[in-house]
């Protein structure tokens, strides 16, 4: 693989408030329980250890706009706006390291929820549900290894640790 075939963070996303949009950092520090500086709304659906990091593709993102969608990273809550990586292929238990320090497992597929509606034509936010749109979905992981993350920083899958 090439450097410019690797995958890296296109860009981290919080809100202190809670809830969407999330909104563009340089860095964050990303723990057990989370993105440090970010808050989620409703902490039965989101949130916790085994959904502390949200994750979406900067590819997906950009075939949603080329769709009349008015999706931008952080628009539908993920923490980490992801390019260079297959999301396709991407399964539950697989692991990501990213930067120097952090590794995180993907532990679930994110239901979208009415709370993202604006960020797509007609309010069709069920266009990156999982069930009806395999492998459009966000994701969610578990944080292994706690560290600092940067915008550039590399993500390299480790699969089925």
């Amino acid at each position: 693989m090439s450097a410019k075939d690797l995958a890296h963070i296109a860009q981290i996303n919080v809100n202190p408030d809670g809830g969407v949009p999330k909104h563009r950092v340089a860095q964050a520090e990303i723990t057990m329980n989370g993105v440090a500086g970010d808050k989620q709304r409703d902490r039965r659906y989101h949130g916790g250890p085994t959904r502390a990091v949200s994750l979406y593709a900067l590819e997906h993102i950009q075939a949603l706009q080329a769709e009349g969608h008015s999706i931008t990273p952080g628009s539908t809550g993920e923490n980490l706006t992801i390019y260079g990586l297959d999301w396709t292929a991407l399964q539950l238990g697989d692991c990501l390291r990213i930067g120097d320090q952090v590794l995180i497992e993907i532990t679930s597929y994110a239901a979208p929820c009415s709370n993202i509606a604006e960020s797509f034509a007609g309010g069709e936010f069920k266009r990156i549900a999982q069930k009806a749109h395999p492998g459009w979905s966000r994701l969610y992981a578990r944080v292994l290894s706690e560290g600092i993350v940067r915008e550039g920083d590399e993500v390299v899958l480790e699969v089925g640790m």
